[in-house]
């Protein structure tokens, strides 16, 4: 008979970004007395990662336990990203509550809405934490009604409208259950989560199984598989099957158990129902398979995730440049990265591209995407890729893609900018609010592929006072062409070394990538053009000696700064006949063709089949 296990709790933290999840996870793994009086810990303890560090955001999942009164409270942190939703549909699987973190001064934000509806979907136990209740600009209040229309859009189940409510500054460790707290401990929050978050449900006495939430590796363990266990109990050396997704069986043995005590793993002799558990001893497992004893014959219900809406092409760098900076360069190399990350990252796709160096990835979004670039890039591999587009399909209706709820905060001296760039962008206005604070808040259902490219002229047009987020629709009716306009750009027609002479005489024709002693070669773009056309520009040419003087021989040549994108934004800034060319030490722009001639060729017959295509019609 299914029971529960009263010394167990197990509880994922959701929140938008930015709106202190990882800090309230470090405010509860301090106050449990995990670490030592003397140990340093830092801030942000979960968010391991350099990339999660420097973007402020959680990207992977990942778990911690913490006792508190005899209770074992298993901590999973998810992402707040919409993009990452992927790593928050499989982990919620191991949870039976939820924390919402809620910001006190900013409310629930669209992608708080898109993890907790994922929560609710599975029908996890909230608490509600409204976080950096000291904030100046706290509005508790107001924040709380705005939480509350949130579960009655979203709730599953009435037990989820008769959630508790905590206050609390986890910067500085204190909870409270009136918005007036100011100094304390976070006991509250831990009564609260014993309190009002069900103990794990769990058949002790049935067969084993496990559903595979989550991959670790260990050099020398191997592959180590994550989950909860839904049933029965694990020790190393007891016989068990796997269930892979094509529907074969295969036998194993399970080589350790190991739990989450802190931050560390601990080797366990054996763990029950409603432990969220690592196992080694199966080499080829996958996220989303079942272990399970001998005599299961039925796997778990696989996680269903939502299909990826961007793809872009990865291939081998084929530049002048190419092996320069990278350990891994070749297309062996790169398939096999690529298809080692979708072990891991379920929400991602790879397909095998038009040539053996090409392979075609597909994501939730641009984030998505380009932290997996990043991620390669800092592993020292080396590549090129194209620029995103979304993933169309054949619907009822015709040609569908996918669109997004757009949510903007910016100035009121905005608006007009704001309307006619997004109008031009195939978007529709479905709410508009003007506050007291002159701000004016937008909602927009848009296409994606609108939306690629905007976020650099939305902080443009916003003078860096805008905020935007976006939430995932799914897939609507094809909304029509969409004109994307990008000045021309300027490239380099010699490869060398750039010099201050040639980069002066470019400057006059655009904006510059580049500096003096900048490496280029021929058919890399060095900057964008003033006007719509590409141009040929020698960035490399030197000053001609003559033994003539002149009286301003000695001026000084003078440059404008360069303005090197990041690789986000180089990413959406480049033409489809462009590509970012990564290494670990470089981000570059280049021409797909960098042979000028070749190109000039395809532009002859671009040009001359639309001027066939406009007799015709």
């Amino acid at each position: 008979m299914p029971e529960r296990r009263a010394d167990i709790r197990n509880v994922a933290i959701i929140a938008h970004v930015d709106h202190g999840k990882t800090t309230i996870v470090d405010a509860l793994l301090k106050q449990s007395r995990i670490f030592r009086e003397n140990e340093q810990v830092g801030e942000l303890i979960l968010d391991s990662n350099p990339l999660e560090r420097e973007k402020g955001i959680t990207i992977m999942a990942k778990n911690a336990a913490i006792e508190h009164a005899g209770v074992r409270i298993n901590i999973i942190d998810t992402p707040g990203h919409a993009d990452f939703g992927g790593e928050v549909e499989r982990v919620l699987n191991m949870a039976d509550g939820c924390l919402l973190v809620v910001d006190a001064a900013e409310g629930p934000m669209p992608q708080t809405r898109f993890v907790l509806r994922k929560a609710l979907e599975l029908g996890l136990h909230p608490v509600v934490v409204i976080n950096k209740i000291d904030r100046p600009n706290a509005r508790p209040a107001e924040v709380l009604e705005l939480t509350s229309d949130l579960f009655l859009e979203l709730a599953t189940h009435d037990y989820q409208l008769e959630f508790p409510v905590i206050y609390a500054s986890a910067r500085d460790g204190y909870a409270g259950t009136t918005p007036d707290i100011r100094s304390g401990d976070m006991s509250p929050l831990f009564r609260a989560i014993l309190d009002h978050i069900p103990a794990p449900e769990c058949d002790a006495s049935a067969p084993f199984r496990m559903l595979v939430t989550s991959l670790l590796y260990d050099s020398y363990r191997g592959r180590i598989a994550v989950g909860r266990i839904r049933d029965g109990a694990v020790r190393p050396g007891m016989p068990i099957q796997r269930f892979a997704h094509d529907g074969a069986v295969s036998a194993f043995r399970v080589g350790q158990v190991f739990g989450f005590r802190g931050l560390d793993r601990v080797e366990l002799e054996s763990a029950e129902a409603g432990d969220i558990v690592a196992i080694t001893g199966v080499p080829d497992v996958l996220i989303g398979e079942t272990l399970a004893a001998p005599e299961v014959t039925e796997p778990l219900p696989a996680i269903a995730l939502e299909p990826p809406a961007v793809k872009m092409t990865f291939r081998v760098n084929d530049s002048p440049f190419a092996g320069r900076d990278g350990q891994f360069v070749t297309s062996r190399q790169l398939r096999e990265r690529l298809f080692r990350e979708v072990e891991t990252n379920i929400a991602l796709r790879v397909e095998e591209g038009d040539s053996p160096d090409q392979f075609i990835v597909s994501g939730r979004g641009e984030l998505h995407l380009a932290i997996l670039v990043e991620t390669m890039r800092r592993e020292g591999y080396e590549f090129a890729v194209t620029r995103p587009e979304v993933i169309l399909r054949d619907g009822p209706a015709g040609r569908e893609e996918p669109f997004e709820r757009l949510y903007i905060e910016a100035p009121e001296s905005a608006t007009g900018f704001l309307i006619e760039a997004l109008s031009g962008r195939k978007a529709q206005m479905v709410g508009m609010h003007s506050g007291e604070d002159g701000r004016v808040r937008f909602e927009f259902d848009i296409p994606t592929r609108g939306l690629i490219g905007f976020r650099d002229a939305f902080v443009t047009g916003t003078a860096g006072e805008g905020i935007m987020n976006t939430e995932y629709l799914g897939y609507r009716p094809w909304a029509g062409d969409i004109s994307r306009h990008r000045s021309g750009a300027l490239v380099a027609s010699e490869t060398g070394t750039a010099l201050a002479y040639g980069i002066a005489a470019a400057q006059e024709r655009g904006i510059l990538f580049i500096s003096p002693g900048d490496e280029v070669y021929v058919g890399m773009v060095v900057g964008l053009h003033s006007r719509d056309n590409d141009l040929d520009v020698n960035v490399c040419r030197a000053k001609h000696l003559t033994n003539i003087r002149s009286s301003t021989s000695d001026i000084a040549v003078k440059l404008v700064p360069p303005q090197p994108p990041s690789l986000e934004q180089a990413l959406t800034l480049i033409a489809p006949d462009e590509m970012v060319e990564v290494t670990p030490k470089a981000i570059r722009i280049r021409k797909a063709e960098l042979n000028p001639a070749l190109r000039a060729k395809e532009a002859r017959k671009a040009k001359y089949a639309a001027l066939e295509a406009g007799r015709s019609g």
